[in-house]
């Protein structure tokens, strides 16, 4: 048996943050960020947590599969702002459903983590674990200058994942590549830790915000990101016409463009939710993959032939073939 998803599910926070509420607290308007970004509004956490958000996803996963929490083998959750250095949000998530005998783990590679955490995953299932969960979650508002219209205005929270089962009878994970550049790091960073012990005589250099060079970002995308894309329908001898949907990282309406004109895949096959909750990190791709599943576009049958596209910090990028 080969592995599938079989469910997804979302949890967003309450809280609507729109474009003009920004105005109020930035020098910005409606017209300046949607022309930039495509993003008209996002949600953000009044009182929830990473891990309350990755937990209302875990309920709805195994609710609607009518599972019970002990028969999933593994959780694993993809983010960039846990709650705790240790324990991890899947091992919080892991007790706070009862998930008694599944293995959790936290990985971070920012806005790529859900399609290496999807990998991760899948490798799980081909060796003999039986079923999953398999969830992007941030709370990206924690690490927002919010005086800094650069970044205050792309970020938005939430959680979204996967239930995924050994019940395909051939494979409906194609093929992936994986890929990751640490000499361009500083290009994205998040807040970072300060060593505050007696013995340490190095300089500290904290930062409180995330911080990101823009332009350096869209050109790895475009040059780096379309490559792979275009070298996975290669060696997987895909033509462009064969997909059906791309879901890729939701980081900018225009940087979406690009890919699209990039790769030769017609714009309207990449699916899109970012104008209404802005830069998720991790959680973006499965919030996109919910939004088309709930409305029918995608009926998880094992038909439609689609890319997973994720790329960020470290700086990471990954592709993914898939049968949805």
């Amino acid at each position: 048996m080969y592995a599938k998803i079989t469910q997804t599910a979302q949890s967003l926070p309450a809280h609507y943050l729109s474009n003009d509420d920004l105005s109020k607290i930035i020098p910005t308007n409606d017209e300046w960020i949607t022309t930039r970004t495509g993003i008209k509004q996002r949600r953000v956490v009044t009182e929830q947590s990473t891990t309350d958000l990755c937990v209302g996803v875990a309920l709805k996963l195994i609710q609607k599969r009518s599972f019970a929490a002990e028969t999933l083998d593994f959780i694993i959750v993809a983010t960039m702002t846990p709650d705790f250095q240790t324990p991890s949000v899947a091992s919080c998530v892991q007790g706070a459903i009862g998930a008694t005998n599944a293995l959790a783990f936290d990985l971070n590679a920012a806005c790529s983590g859900f399609v290496y955490a999807l990998s991760m995953a899948e490798k799980l299932i081909r060796t003999g674990s039986k079923c999953g969960l398999v969830i992007g979650g941030e709370t990206m508002s924690k690490l927002v200058d919010w005086q800094d219209r650069r970044t205050a205005v792309l970020f938005g929270d939430g959680a979204a994942g996967v239930l995924i089962e050994n019940t395909a009878t051939e494979p409906l994970f194609i093929k992936e590549i994986l890929a990751s550049d640490g000499t361009k790091s500083t290009a994205l960073q998040a807040p970072s830790l300060a060593n505050n012990s007696p013995f340490f005589k190095g300089a500290n250099s904290t930062r409180p915000f995330i911080e990101m060079d823009g332009r350096a970002i869209f050109d790895f995308v475009t040059r780096n990101v379309s490559k792979t894309m275009l070298e996975l329908l290669e060696v997987t001898q895909t033509d462009v016409e064969a997909i059906d949907w791309v879901i890729a990282h939701q980081a900018n309406a225009r940087l979406l463009s690009a890919m699209a004109k990039k790769t030769g895949i017609r714009q309207e096959k990449f699916l899109s939710n970012i104008a209404n909750v802005g830069n998720t990190s991790s959680a973006s791709i499965p919030l996109v993959l919910d939004d088309y599943v709930s409305n029918g576009t995608i009926p998880l049958d094992g038909t439609h032939l689609t890319l997973l596209t994720g790329f960020g910090g470290g700086l990471t990028w990954g592709s993914m073939l898939v049968r949805l």
